[in-house]
């Protein structure tokens, strides 16, 4: 499994795109047959208490892309803290299982863990 990261808006699932995968084989915010999972956050952020539920799952994935949720300000509204910090374990867990991580800022993908498939 490959763990891309990386703030909102910032190229992720541009990079999953040039690993060869199409649309049709990205799952935004759900879990299903596709190899691809996008919008981690939105699936624990609907129920965090569930998160370590999902990690089995995810590591089946090809490709988990999450938005960076863990900068900026500490949110006022208990169930935003809950799901931030859910959403963040699980991607420690994830990471620490991937054969890749990477970070992607301003559409620049940086490697941080592993080696990338060869296209």
């Amino acid at each position: 499994m490959i763990l891309i990261i990386g703030g909102e808006g910032s190229g992720k699932r541009s990079f999953a795109e040039t690993l060869g995968y199409t649309e049709k084989d990205i799952a935004d915010a759900v879990i299903d047959a596709r190899p691809v999972v996008y919008h981690l956050e939105r699936l624990v952020f609907g129920q965090p208490e569930q998160a370590d539920a999902l990690l089995d799952s995810l590591l089946e994935k090809e490709v988990v892309i999450c938005c960076e949720v863990g900068s900026g300000i500490i949110p006022v509204d208990r169930n935003e803290r809950l799901g931030r910090e859910a959403t963040g374990r699980l991607c420690v867990r994830l990471a620490q299982q991937a054969k890749a991580v990477v970070r992607v800022v301003c559409g620049i993908p940086t490697l941080i863990k592993g080696e990338l498939p060869r296209q």
